[in-house]
């Protein structure tokens, strides 16, 4: 997990793929995951982290609902 990450921007989230939103949603559970345990055992330092990861994963969840619920209003 790399320390000094920007958060991600929303609009370059809906620039971006389902397919490519689904694998960073997938990604960064994991390093969301692998920090929290880190918390727990003490080995995390810069624990912002932890906030920024879960804002990220979000924003991505954010931008899916969206999508999906434009595509059932379009159909």
């Amino acid at each position: 997990m790399s320390d000094k990450k920007e958060q991600i921007k929303t609009a370059d989230l809906k620039d971006r793929h389902e397919a490519e939103l689904r694998s960073l949603l997938s990604n960064k559970q994991e390093e969301l995951r692998k920090a929290r345990f880190k918390h727990a055992l003490g080995q995390l330092r810069e624990t912002h982290i932890l906030r920024g990861l879960r804002l990220d994963v979000a924003k991505i969840n954010t931008v899916l609902t969206q999508r999906k619920a434009q595509a059932e209003a379009g159909t």
